[in-house]
């Protein structure tokens, strides 16, 4: 185990006054009037109620959405669990039951296909996915006993579009040991591992319910967040799927034994729920340790670099997944927190958090399970939602804002910070 490394949480006020709907962080007030020094700038963001368009075609319905990622034309896939739908909801299909009767009930509605492509008006350009001749696609969690419901959220877990417009799945079902590649089209191209096969955080061969993947496109190199079994970054060639190397936390080798619970008074020596990877333009890696409430920071190569801790007394985790924003520098960074159903804004080179927007509820612009999240070339935001969430929900950026430090003589309302 090893303490905790100090993370400074700096906390802002802003002094603008905006339209209803703009997003500010929870632990931020707005104060009309406040004569300090301006110290600071901020992203500020707000919900997009048109986007995607609705109702989607088809009668479509999504079930849980589990990963949301942004290629580079800007188009924004998810991957969605059909598996996960309740029966109430798809009651337009064969497989609907009432009473005596099995078949279509009413009109509405059927489950959408697993991988969905969208264009920045939110309408879908294409869709596909599911099992097929010579791979093997995600598991589908098991079935709850009531048939009334539907699998439990596991399967399909994370979508990725890589330079060359190749679309990689992850899973995390029970025994999905592999990753799969396609076209952009849905046209199979390789599946690294096999179902069932895991060895392990040191098989070079299998992953273990890999949660997230990105690709270099500098060196054509496949890193992914091997996850919910195992406990390690493993990279891979993205061509022909050779294996590379790996690591685990702080870059040292992963141990399965070690199962240590989390601690907010400590860090764990080895990674929990390895949940999430990102890729930043000067070639860092960026590794969502979910369980353990921290992101860290490695080298192409596995070098680790440091750490930051959000939101330390989450005692079930708070960092899912972490995007970038748009400008060169990419400045800032996006924490997603499925717990606290918020997203964290951090300064990327200290990993300083900042601010956070968000709320939990099934309205439009808060969270349920709030799962992945992907930014585009505009700064836009998009969260995906597992669970009971079930959508992908877009927040346009709407630029850097100042803001205040907080002095004792301005009235704030009770706020979240991260040391709670």
């Amino acid at each position: 185990m090893r303490f905790i490394q100090s993370v400074v949480a700096l906390t802002f006020i802003t002094v603008i006054v905006v339209p209803v709907g703009c997003q500010r962080g929870a632990q931020s007030t707005l104060v009309e009037d406040n004569p300090n020094e301006l110290t600071a700038t901020i992203p500020w963001f707000q919900f997009d109620k048109d986007w995607p368009k609705l109702p989607l075609p088809n009668q479509w319905i999504l079930g849980t959405v589990s990963g949301v990622h942004v290629d580079l034309r800007d188009h924004v896939w998810i991957v969605q669990r059909p598996s996960t739908l309740r029966n109430a909801e798809k009651e337009a299909t064969d497989e609907a039951i009432y009473g005596s009767h099995k078949g279509p009930l009413a009109s509405c509605c059927r489950p959408a296909p697993p991988i969905i492509e969208f264009n920045q008006t939110g309408n879908i350009i294409q869709a596909w996915g599911g099992p097929g001749i010579g791979y093997e696609w995600p598991t589908p969690g098991p079935k709850s006993p009531d048939s009334n419901l539907g699998g439990s959220p596991q399967g399909e877990h994370s979508v990725y579009v890589d330079h060359k417009d190749n679309v990689w799945l992850g899973s995390n079902g029970p025994g999905d040991a592999q990753i799969l590649k396609f076209s952009r089209f849905g046209k199979f191209q390789l599946q690294i591992g096999a179902h069932g096969k895991s060895q392990g955080s040191d098989d070079t061969l299998n992953v273990n319910g890999a949660a997230d993947m990105v690709v270099d496109p500098i060196t054509n190199e496949l890193f992914v967040a091997d996850g919910y079994g195992n406990r390690r970054v493993i990279v891979f060639d993205a061509d022909t799927g050779a294996y590379k190397r790996h690591w685990g936390a702080y870059g040292m080798p992963p141990d399965d034994l070690d199962t240590a619970a989390y601690d907010p008074d400590t860090q764990n020596d080895q990674f929990g729920i390895v949940h999430g990877i990102n890729l930043s333009k000067d070639g860092l890696v960026y590794v969502c340790d979910r369980s353990n409430n921290r992101i860290q920071v490695f080298k192409r190569d596995g070098t680790y670099i440091k750490e930051g801790i959000v939101a330390p007394n989450t005692l079930n985790g708070s960092v899912f997944d972490i995007a970038f924003s748009a400008d060169s520098e990419e400045r800032f960074a996006y924490v997603l927190d499925g717990r606290n159903e918020k997203v964290w804004i951090l300064l990327r080179d200290s990993l300083d958090v900042i601010d956070s927007f968000g709320f939990g509820g099934h309205f439009g612009g808060g969270f349920t399970s709030a799962h992945s999240i992907s930014t585009d070339s505009n700064g836009n935001i998009y969260v995906g939602e597992s669970w009971e969430g079930k959508r992908v929900q877009r927040f346009r950026y709407l630029g850097l804002f100042p803001t205040q430090q907080q002095t004792t003589n301005v009235n704030i309302t009770a706020r979240e910070r991260l040391s709670q």
